[in-house]
């Protein structure tokens, strides 16, 4: 069949496609940046619309001759992520049945018990349900509660809080029954919906093999991963509101992400009937165990596939680039840096690449981590998202604090900032050769000012550049010497 995958630069989406293709079918893929999907491994394979939800009349083009249409985004850590989804959730059901869709798939959030009051990511989660119920397409909801693979937001916040704090004071909410579920038995369950009946129009729980407290959770992981017991005092003075910023704190999770996370915690997410097992007979689920030990097994291996880092807020497509010819911008603010470099251009490339994560920013990590915690505190990504892959970029994803923009492999690799300034900013680095067998190393950092706050925030941090970007330029370029000089000699302190 022709699918349509929705939300293919994002956790589930990324995993998605490639699967169906394995599993025959057709599939084509919708993003408001063609440009995110080109240095994913299975690009040639698919076909690449862009289109936005928000904008209906973006839609028609990208379902014409679907028959299976997967509804896999949300707006969460966004502003108004409700009103957002709430339309997105209209516009698509629309033009789906305009175009004569067989199914819509939709992948959502567990149920609220009844006499709860639902978190507002639940509540958004149920009211794009039922608008693709009622779409007139055959429409299954398939209601995950947490999803444990490597790279999911909610295993990062129960990895995290579990490796780093051998002993912690929890909210009451840890003691609430969940049945997380692996990502590949979520994968398996979206494949063989493709295939359901045509009279069949409702929701779905799905569910792992285990239904455990998140304290349970906890001392569960830290047995796989080989930690000593954990030592959990629940409390009822943490409220959710506490604990979002608590795990902000612990957690790469950006508050903006934690918050609805957490307040759907305080919510039992069990399921309550096991139908679409019966309608897509296939191995049991996953125990949490054995999800864990894959998820880890991943980590190690460095074959995360897709993080939660993978989908970003909606691209500022108005605003001009740094690459356009004429700058068309307004005031711009740049930092510029070249050094010589007695190293071939491949090997400044790998240091170029290999930057950010666990490898650093090359000059003054205090400064950095400062800097990311500021962040932090400001309601954004700070500096902990670290990198999917150890070696290899792609554009599109979260490096740290920044987004992967654009990259020239062995030449240009370009990042756009997603912490919190007032205005935009860019780095770019460059790997270009002498023409005597060395290279030049070229380092630009862009900042387009908004306001008189953004200009005040410039020359409030340029007398530090001259220390951090200067240092920067000096040390990768030392660590691309010092690969020269062979292994096992001393690399530029990062």
């Amino acid at each position: 069949m022709r699918c349509l995958v929705t939300g293919a630069t994002g956790y589930i989406g990324g995993r998605l496609a490639p699967r169906l293709l394995d599993a025959g079918h057709q599939v084509r893929c919708l993003s408001r940046s063609a440009g995110r999907l080109r240095d994913v491994p299975w690009t040639d394979r698919v076909e690449i619309v862009e289109a936005d939800l928000n904008d209906p009349a973006t839609l028609p083009a990208a379902l014409d001759g679907v028959e299976v249409a997967y509804f896999l985004v949300h707006s969460l850590g966004q502003g108004d992520f409700e009103r957002r989804d709430r339309e997105a959730a209209a516009n698509f059901a629309a033009a789906a049945r305009a175009a004569g869709v067989r199914r819509i798939v939709y992948l959502g959030g567990p149920e609220t018990p009844a006499g709860d009051r639902p978190s507002p990511h639940l509540r958004s989660r149920a009211e794009v349900a039922r608008i693709l119920l009622a779409s007139g397409v055959p429409t299954a909801v398939l209601r995950a509660p947490v999803i444990i693979g490597s790279g999911s937001a909610s295993f990062e916040m129960l990895r995290h809080l579990s490796e780093r704090l051998p002993a912690m004071v929890t909210p009451r909410w840890v003691t609430n029954r969940i049945q997380p579920i692996a990502v590949r038995d979520v994968l398996r369950y979206l494949i063989g919906a493709a295939e359901l009946p045509p009279e069949v129009n409702r929701g779905f729980d799905i569910g792992g093999a285990d239904v455990l407290t998140y304290a349970e959770m906890m001392q569960r992981y830290a047995r796989v991963a080989g930690l000593p017991r954990r030592i959990i005092l629940p409390t009822r003075v943490l409220s959710p509101w506490l604990s979002a910023h608590w795990v902000g704190l612990i957690t790469p999770v950006p508050n903006a992400i934690a918050r609805p996370l957490v307040a759907s915690l305080v919510h039992e997410a069990v399921a309550h009937e096991n139908d679409l097992a019966e309608l897509i007979p296939g191995p049991a689920p996953l125990g949490f165990d054995e999800s864990v030990r894959l998820a880890l097994g991943k980590i190690r291996d460095a074959e995360v596939e897709t993080r939660w880092t993978s989908a970003s807020g909606r691209d500022a497509a108005a605003e001009p680039l740094p690459s356009d010819p004429e700058w068309s911008g307004g005031s711009l603010y740049v930092d510029e840096r070249c050094s010589p470099v007695q190293a071939p251009p491949d090997r400044l490339w790998r240091v170029i690449e290999g930057i950010g994560g666990e490898n650093g920013w090359y000059s003054f990590p205090l400064a950095w981590s400062v800097r990311g915690w500021l962040d932090r505190l400001a309601g954004g990504v700070g500096l902990r998202r670290g990198r999917r892959d150890r070696d290899r970029l792609r554009v599109g994803e979260a490096l740290d604090w920044w987004r992967v923009e654009e990259i020239e492999p062995g030449s240009l690799l370009r990042l756009r900032a997603e912490m919190r300034v007032p205005g935009r900013a860019w780095l770019e680095m460059r790997a270009e050769p002498d023409g005597s067998g060395g290279s030049v190393y070229r380092q630009r950092a862009i900042f387009l000012p908004r306001g008189l706050a953004g200009h005040l925030y410039w020359a409030s941090v340029v007398p530090f550049h001259g220390i951090v970007f200067s240092g920067m330029a000096k040390n990768i370029t030392a660590t691309a010497e010092s690969f020269r000089r062979g292994p096992g000699q001393p690399v530029a302190n990062r």
